[in-house]
Order: structure tokens, then C-alpha cells, then sequence
């Protein structure tokens, strides 16, 4: 290559070429890297940053009430009774702490550790990232007798700080509309913002945080109001996760400690059911993944249970082998630890890294649990009967699950008899499809694409898990065949119940069920069994649900499927004038009543189809609604029904 051929081919890659964003405007040039996505999830993100900032004043002492308003045009208010921002002059950035808060990325009072001992947000993105993402931002400090206030548009000021008047209170009022170029969704959900509220108030005993909806007035003028306020804190999220479930003991084991400078609080209940629950916090921050602090926490527990059964005798004559996970069945526990420097790692930096936590955790659960067990000899012999029960359990479920695990020297390496596997050993590119019957099924397999999709037909309704014993679960037919189609088996290192993901062959599980009443049905037990056995598969958003459509209409030669009814109204306004008489319409009832070809076409080719992932935005209350959806108890259910029944459109 010549000295000229060189100069072009590197495209005159200079000096020039390199961008230094200023400010925030690398906030709004990616802002996805600061809080998540820019759709739903990133929209409501910002609330919570701006209510975080308040409850940092809450953690240090100052702050009582925090009310959160969503406004008529869905801008948010945020008001607190803390100390109100800093507003005097910054010497090093030449502006007013309150501009220097609200502008500069990475500034706040987190890093010094004087002012604040904990903190939930302490990356000092908080307030500036709302602020860089807003159209319209004000922020009114009550402080020194005055009021302060200052404005702004995508991160930028009108003005200086402005004095507009006196007061005798003390606070901070951050009012904000996120910006419609950059969200995707501009709407708040107010059950989504409930629900973090209502957690924020479990986690910090003896806060009080209201939210009010001003979008739709009631006949006389008021607005739907909540008010959230716990006194106990854990105790009570405890008992309000567990309350459709039967307790075995009276009222939850509440720990609140300190070790090793670290502010520790642990409530936990057992109930009759098999299922581990154990949500974990960070300084109010959900570790969905867990973490150092979770780790210490069941060490501590089987430690200190078998110890406890051991000393006591009680299983002298029972004949099955006691382990850790035994301690933890029908265990609903919610551990909060506040550290001053957290070290997040995982994915979604929801998992705690700082090593010193574990053996914190572990001593705290372990003195009081010693101490709690000594004191309720009654309640200690109901838990330890029940560990004996789950080891019991474990045992045949041991069996069911190397049942599932073991490879069939006949069938190859094992792969379901009903499974049409893809050609792609590429688990990145690869999806399978579980489909509703068998004739559903030899549809898909016609029409699929073989390089990529996998299809394995289900027969019939698979087992509702959620009243059924761990080992029954496993022995299923159905259930059998996803474990194995999947790839995946159960027990981690860390974790002998966990999923094991390792050997994972799709990373996209997708639900091919019919447009009906049945068709959800199913969808919801397989859910169900996705979220108590797979839940991490969930978690790192490889399960899907695929929208057929409901209709297909034609006027003449035009032809065009419909996902919904509002796209058929669209057609029939669009081709016959509004007129339904002149439109032909055929409304698929199954996935059976269509050929390979239209299958592939509107459902299964990755151009035109349409997926909704499934997520989970808070785990408990996924855990409470599937409790009450799916299990034994009738009352709540009904209930809930009750309450949502106008809303269901069953036709859709």
C-alpha cells in the first residue's frame, strides 16, 4: 500500500474526529446507558432517581414525607421535607450548588462520606440524568426562610437561581416532563410507581410516601390518592408478600443489626408451600440476582438450623440425609443490607460483589436465629418438622430430577421424541417454539425455518405447578421434555436448586398458543412453571410470547392480517368506508386453521412477527399475584376477578 493509499483508507482519522461530550449531553446522546432503556422502564427510572435523592435525606435523618404527584400532563412532581439541596455559591464550578447538582454529571454529596453514611444512588448521575433528559425541568428548594427556584430545558438553565419568595419550611420540590424525543412511551403506569413506593416504605420504616394521580378527577374533585407507611418495615413486607399463603409460624423473625459497620435487616416466615422466596436489597436497590449478601444469608440460616436440629435431637431417627437447601423450603424471607460502597457486578448490575457482606450477614442471621429458636421452642420444632418434611421431598424429587437429567442411550443425546430441533448449535441464534398440540405442531414444523427455529409440541394443558409437590412437578411428561429440550439441568455451583443455564441451546423460548380462552390458559401454566422452576430464564429475557393474528380481512385483492381489533376497524374504515358488510373477514380461532405458509408469514417469520417479552418488574409482586392466581386459596381470587372482570376483553 502506498504512503497515499494509506492516508485515505484510514479516512483522515484525526484529532478532529474525536467528540468530547460536554455534560449531559452524553447523557442524551445514549441515554440508555444511564437508566436502562428509553421505553417504560427508563421513563419510570427517573422518578425513582429523583425519589431516591429523598430518601438519602431520609437515611440521614432529615426527611419524614416524601409525596410523588403525577401531574395532568404526565409531568412528575417530587416534593420532600428534608434539608432542601445546597444553593450557595460552588467555589470550584463558579455556579450555585443547586446548578451544580442539576447539571453536573457525577456531582452530589455521596462521595463525601461526612454527609451522607449510606446512600441508594451513588453513582451522582441521579438528578442530572433526569434533568438532561427532560423537556421541562423546576426546582424549588424551601431553605434559609426562602424560596429558591431555578429552571431548565434538556439539562440546560433559563437562569440563575432565583429567590421568589419566604417560607418557614425546609425541602426540595422537583417537578419534570421527560422529554418525547428521546422516551418512546410517554406515559406513567400508576400501579408501577404504587409498587416501588410501597417497597420504598417496607425497606424504610417510619417514612411515609403518598402518590397521587391529578390525570383523571373523580366526580367530586379528588384525585386517587395512596398513602405508604410501615412502622415494623420487613416484618411487614413479610407478612404482605405471604398473605394469601398459611404461615406455620405466628409472626415473621424480624432482625435488625449492625456488623462490621454494616446496617442489616432480615425478616423471615415460613409457610406451607414449597417454595424458596427470597428477595434481596442493596441500599433500597432490588438484587434481583443476588449477591454476596444472599450468599452469607443462607449460609448463616442452614448453619445455624442444622446445628439447632442436631443439638436438639431431632433427627435421630429420621432416615433421609438433611441438606442446606432443606432449610429453605416454604421460606419467604426479605433481607436488606446497606453498605457504603457497593460493588455491583452481573448483567444488570443488580448482583453485590463486596465480599465483606457475606461474613457479616452470616454472623447476624446466625446469633439472633440461635438466640429466636432457644426462646420458641414451639415454633423451632414446627420448622425443623417441616425441614424434615422438605428433605423427604428432596429425596424423590432427586430421583424425578435424574430421571429428567439422564441421557436415553436410544434416542442420541436425549432430545424429547417429539422435538424438531434446528440445524444452528449457535444457542444466540437459535429459538424454539412450544406449541399447543400436535397438529399446531406439524403445522410449525412445516413452516418453520430450519436452520434457526426448533419446535416442540405440548400435549394438552401442562400441570399447574403452583399446587403441586417439587417431585410430582418432575415427573411429568411434558415437563420432562422441556427440561430436556432446553438443555439446561438443575444445580449450580453455588446453588444445588438453582437452574443451571451453562448448557442452555435457545435463547429465545417462545409460546405458540392459540388465540383463546384455552390458549392463555395454557400460556399461564407455562408461565407459572417458567417463574417457580426457570425464573432465570425470565430474568435474562429468553421467554417470549408470539401474537397471532386474530384476523384476516380482504376487500377485492387486498388482503391484510389483523393482531387486534383495532387494526380490523383500521381495514374495514380504510377499504369499505367503514362499512363491515363489505369486507370479507375470517377469524382464526387456533394456530391449526392456518397453513404453514400463513404461519410462517404473519407469526413465526422474524420480519413481520410480533413477540412480547416476558419480564418481571417486581418479584414480589409477581410472587404474591401468582399465588393468588394459581393457588390453592379461592377468596383472593375471586376477588381479583371481581375487581378486573370490566377490563377483559375475552374475544381479543
Amino acid at each position: 500500500m502506498s504512503e497515499e493509499e494509506l492516508k485515505s483508507a484510514s479516512g483522515n482519522y484525526s484529532a478532529q474526529n474525536i467528540q468530547v461530550l460536554e455534560g449531559l449531553e452524553a447523557v442524551r446522546k445514549r441515554p440508555a446507558m444511564y437508566i436502562g432503556d428509553v421505553s417504560e422502564k427508563g421513563l419510570h427510572h427517573l422518578v425513582y432517581e429523583v425519589v431516591d435523592n429523598s430518601i438519602d435525606e431520609a437515611l440521614a435523618g432529615y426527611c419524614t414525607e416524601i409525596n410523588v404527584f403525577i401531574n395532568e400532563d404526565n409531568s412528575i412532581t417530587v416534593k420532600d421535607n428534608g434539608r432542601g439541596i445546597p444553593v450557595d455559591f460552588h467555589e470550584k464550578e463558579k455556579k450555585s450548588a443547586l446548578e451544580v447538582v442539576l447539571t453536573v454529571l457525577h456531582a452530589g454529596g455521596k462521595f463525601d462520606k461526612g454527609s451522607y453514611k449510606v446512600s441508594g444512588g451513588l453513582h451522582g448521575v441521579g438528578v442530572s440524568c433526569v434533568n438532561a433528559l427532560s423537556i421541562y425541568l423546576k426546582a424549588e428548594v424551601y431553605k434559609n426562610g426562602k424560596i429558591y427556584v431555578q429552571e431548565y430545558s434538556q439539562g440546560k438553565p433559563y437562569s440563575d437561581v432565583q429567590v421568589m419568595g419566604e417560607t418557614k419550611e425546609t425541602g426540595t420540590v422537583i417537578t419534570f416532563k421527560p422529554d418525547d424525543t428521546i422516551f418512546t412511551v410517554m406515559e406513567y403506569r400508576y400501579d408501577t410507581l404504587a409498587t416501588r413506593l410501597r417497597e420504598l416504605a417496607f425497606l424504610n420504616a417510619g417514612l411515609t410516601l403518598t402518590l397521587t394521580d391529578k390525570r383523571h378527577p373523580r366526580e367530586d374533585g379528588t384525585f386517587k390518592t395512596e398513602r405508604f407507611y410501615s412502622e415494623t418495615g420487613l416484618e411487614e413486607f413479610v407478612l404482605y408478600i405471604d398473605k394469601n399463603k398459611d404461615s406455620l409460624i405466628q409472626d415473621p423473625i424480624h432482625i435488625t443489626t449492625e456488623k462490621n459497620g454494616i446496617p442489616i435487616e432480615i425478616a423471615l416466615t415460613y409457610n406451607d408451600t414449597y417454595n424458596e422466596n427470597i428477595f434481596s436489597y442493596v441500599n433500597n436497590i432490588n438484587t434481583i440476582e443476588g449477591g454476596t449478601h444472599l450468599t452469607g444469608f443462607r449460609r448463616g440460616l442452614s448453619r445455624t438450623l442444622k446445628k439447632y436440629a442436631e443439638d436438639s435431637r431431632m433427627l435421630e431417627k429420621v432416615k433421609v440425609e438433611i441438606s442446606g437447601d432443606d432449610f429453605r423450603e416454604g421460606l419467604t424471607a426479605v433481607l436488606s443490607v446497606k453498605v457504603q460502597e457497593p460493588q455491583f457486578e452481573g448483567q444488570t448490575k443488580t448482583k453485590l460483589g463486596n465480599s465483606d457482606v457475606i461474613g457479616a450477614v452470616d454472623q447476624a442471621i446466625g446469633e439472633a436465629l440461635k438466640y429466636y429458636l432457644e426462646e420458641h421452642p414451639k415454633e423451632a420444632k414446627v420448622i425443623v418438622e417441616k425441614v424434615i418434611l422438605a428433605a423427604t421431598a428432596r429425596q424423590a424429587a432427586r430421583k424425578a430430577r435424574e430421571m429428567v437429567q439422564r441421557k436415553s442411550p436410544l434416542s442420541g443425546a436425549g432430545l424429547p421424541g417429539k422435538l424438531a430441533d434446528c440445524s444452528s448449535k449457535n444457542p444466540a441464534e437459535s429459538e424454539i417454539f412450544l406449541v399447543e398440540g400436535d397438529s399446531a405442531g406439524g403445522t410449525a414444523k412445516q413452516g418453520r425455518n430450519r436452520i434457526f427455529q426448533a419446535i416442540l409440541p405440548l400435549r394438552g394443558k401442562i400441570l399447574n405447578v403452583e399446587k403441586a409437590m417439587p417431585h410430582k412437578v418432575l415427573e411429568s411428561e411434558e415437563i420432562k421434555n422441556i427440561y430436556t429440550a432446553l438443555g439446561v439441568t438443575i444445580g449450580t455451583e453455588d446453588d444445588s436448586k438453582e437452574l443451571n443455564i451453562a448448557k442452555l441451546r435457545y435463547h429465545k423460548i417462545i409460546l405458540m398458543t392459540d388465540a383463546d380462552v384455552d390458549g392463555s390458559h395454557i400460556d399461564t401454566l407455562i408461565l407459572t412453571f417458567f417463574f417457580r422452576y426457570m425464573r432465570v430464564l425470565i430474568e435474562n429475557g429468553y421467554v417470549y410470547i408470539a401474537t397471532p393474528p386474530l384476523y384476516l380481512c380482504k376487500k377485492g385483492k387486498v388482503e391484510e392480517y389483523c393482531y387486534n381489533e383495532r387494526q380490523r376497524r383500521d381495514f374495514i374504515d380504510k377499504y369499505g368506508d367503514g362499512n363491515e358488510n363489505a369486507i370479507h373477514t375470517q377469524r382464526y380461532k387456533g394456530l391449526g386453521e392456518m397453513n404453514a405458509e400463513q404461519l410462517w408469514h404473519t407469526t413465526m417469520n422474524p420480519e413481520n412477527r410480533l413477540l412480547k417479552q416476558v419480564t418481571i418488574e417486581n418479584a414480589a409482586d409477581a410472587d404474591i399475584i401468582f399465588t393468588m392466581l394459581m393457588g390453592e386459596e379461592v377468596a383472593p381470587r375471586r376477588e381479583f376477578i371481581e375487581e378486573n372482570a370490566t377490563y377483559a376483553n375475552i374475544d381479543a
